[in-house]
């Protein structure tokens, strides 16, 4: 029997994409668990239920105390391809466990599987066969993130997964880098063991960045797949929650520094500095822009702190790495650099937004656009002169409020502000605005088209109205700093509409909806602009509107994490209510506990209550 490159023998090497997998090439899975009985039976049972592809599940159980390691003795005494290593000690991490399952492991492949996660439906099959097809010591396929309770899925750097692909190396595709997750891909044992790759032992946070970094520096072949093959659980509300959601403490920041720093060592420890010049510009478009969006929300010690680890990790990122990371991740890194103390976050935040926000004021050094005035060698490179961006790629600010209609009981107004931006607004002639709002985890969709008016920077009549000009005015260079633009907005209509669409998906028809804002300028230079809007005194008192409909429907502004708006909606008396009453716990001091009473002396203080002439 013939053996290919990745040392796996195949029953026919020429006979291209194989129907099914021979019965010498099945796939072991590692699972992983610690004091997770409650989920981990599911994990195991989703990669038995891949089919003959799944030749042995090894569950390894780091030392639990919950029960996890007798649930998985009672699952593998019914199910034969099921072992189950029982770690004396606990490691402190996700490296040991995964280590040990790969030596326990004697299938031909192998993949990982997290206790609280889950493998859907065909997913090893559609990773072996491209493994198979194209001789490739690793393939990747598509990881899903899905929020629970409610099921939202997002894909997991969708970009690299849109269609099938076999890549020679990962220098010859540096973006493989931007994808460290370990569990969603096949991995040919032979090449494992023939290059010594393991995961960092121990308490090592994020060691999934350091194996990646010892796969992609040994030069595999990569096949990609483009179906779903891993599904990531996020549970925000969990008890003790994941570690790319621990972000709470710097220790975290600090943990995620240390790997990224670990994977660039093993790419020069290669010789490979195109792939350590990739980690650094992938650090700097994802890593930084992550945990500055939250910074704003830290306190002093975690700022601080924070800045000083992120200095000490820009300062190896030279010029090029800079200039080959998107523009805000390049802006913050030199705003970062540039100053020793944290400044400015609500305004990095913005920036770091997806997509990206640049707020006023807006400076100027030596004619070249810049953070501030006194930081003068963070520059704003892209926004003007030769090869500035296009006006569709500017990151424009647009801000927005929902205000209620004097006199309209169910309608409201919708009040952008767009901010302009070094004159390349002016110079775009914005000509029209499309507003989208469109209902999360939902197919309805709700637009509205205006016209924008310049709003002069000075001369306000104070009615809240720009002083000058209307939807004729002319825009151009000069015309004012900002547009506005005002659309009315039906609210019951709108609730009407997302009750509808729940009900087509027969989804749960008395929850509280949630609508994202989005709009499209269209300037006459520079093609279509699209962004999210900015929340602008969102977190107010929600309005309480009474209607024939719905008897009651409450609406308030909300901003996101990131600072976008989202118009949430609740129909009807039942929800409503629902929400009001999470809202008040939220508000409110927990009660304190108060030690039980002998009903004989809870009488007696009811009746004295009762009799003392106080309600």
């Amino acid at each position: 029997m013939a053996v290919n490159g990745s040392g796996i023998p195949v029953a026919h090497p020429a006979a291209g994409l194989p129907s099914a997998a021979p019965a010498d090439a099945r796939v072991g899975v590692v699972v992983i668990g610690y004091d997770d009985a409650a989920h981990i039976g599911h994990a195991v049972r989703s990669a038995l239920g891949q089919g003959p592809a799944v030749a042995e599940v090894v569950a390894v159980d780091d030392a639990s105390t919950d029960g996890t390691g007798a649930l998985l003795d009672r699952l593998a005494a019914r199910e034969p391809r099921l072992r189950v290593v029982h770690r004396d000690v606990n490691s402190g991490g996700c490296g040991t466990p995964r280590n040990d399952g790969l030596r326990t492991v004697t299938t031909p492949y192998v993949m990982f599987l997290d206790s609280d996660d889950i493998l859907p439906r065909g997913a090893v099959t559609a990773l072996l066969r491209g493994a198979l097809a194209h001789d490739a010591p690793v393939t990747a396929g598509l990881c899903v993130r899905r929020e629970l309770p409610r099921r939202r899925d997002t894909p997991w750097q969708p970009a690299l997964y849109r269609r099938p692909a076999v890549h020679a190396s990962p220098e010859k595709h540096p973006a493989l880098l931007r994808d460290t997750l370990c569990v969603n891909k096949l991995y040919a044992r032979h090449f494992l063991d023939t290059h010594g790759i393991d995961f960092p032992e121990g308490p090592f946070p994020y060691e999934d960045f350091v194996f990646s970094a010892r796969v992609m520096a040994a030069g595999p072949r990569v096949a990609v797949v483009p179906d779903p093959v891993y599904v990531w659980h996020v549970r925000r509300g969990a008890a003790r929650p994941s570690i790319s959601l621990d972000r709470e403490r710097v220790a975290n920041w600090q943990a995620r520094v240390r790997a990224h720093e670990r994977g660039v060592e093993v790419f020069r420890d290669a010789g490979n500095e195109s792939l350590a010049h990739a980690a650094r510009v992938k650090f700097l478009d994802h890593d930084l822009r992550m945990y500055v969006r939250e910074l704003p929300g830290h306190g002093p010690a975690y700022r601080a702190a924070w800045w000083r680890a992120a200095r000490a990790a820009l300062a190896a990122c030279d010029e090029a790495d800079l200039r080959a990371a998107r523009a805000p991740a390049r802006w913050i890194a030199r705003v970062v650099l540039a100053s020793e103390t944290p400044r400015d976050l609500e305004r990095l935040a913005q920036l770091a937004a997806r997509p990206a926000r640049l707020l006023p004021p807006y400076a100027e050094a030596a004619g070249r656009p810049v953070w501030a005035a006194d930081l003068p060698r963070a520059v704003l490179d892209g926004l003007t002169g030769p090869g500035a961006k296009p006006a569709r790629r500017l990151p424009v600010t647009v801000d927005a409020a929902l205000r209620r209609r004097a006199g309209r009981g169910r309608h409201a107004e919708l009040r952008l502000r767009v901010h302009e931006l070094y004159g390349r607004l002016a110079a775009a002639r914005p000509h029209g605005v499309d507003v989208e709002l469109r209902l999360r985890d939902g197919a309805s969709v709700q637009e509205h088209t205006a016209s924008p008016w310049p709003d002069e920077p000075a001369g306000s009549d104070g009615s809240g109205r720009p002083s000058g000009g209307g939807p004729d005015r002319p825009v151009g260079p000069g015309a004012g700093t900002s547009w506005v633009v005002s659309v009315p907005v039906d609210l019951a209509a709108l609730a009407a509409r997302g009750l509808l669409d729940a009900r087509a998906r027969r989804a749960l028809t008395t929850g509280s909806q949630a609508w994202d804002v989005r709009v499209r300028i269209h300037c006459a230079h520079g093609g279509t602009l699209r962004t999210a809007v900015r929340a602008v005194g969102a977190g107010s008192r929600p309005a309480v509107l009474l209607g024939a409909r719905y008897g009651l429907l409450l609406a308030q502004p909300h901003a996101t994490a990131s600072g976008s708006l989202v118009l949430r909606l609740a129909p009807g008396v039942r929800c409503a209510l629902g929400v009001a009453l999470r809202r008040a716990r939220t508000l409110l001091p927990p009660l304190p506990l108060l030690p039980p009473l002998p009903l004989p002396s809870l009488l007696r203080r009811t009746a004295a209550a009762r009799t003392d002439g106080r309600p």
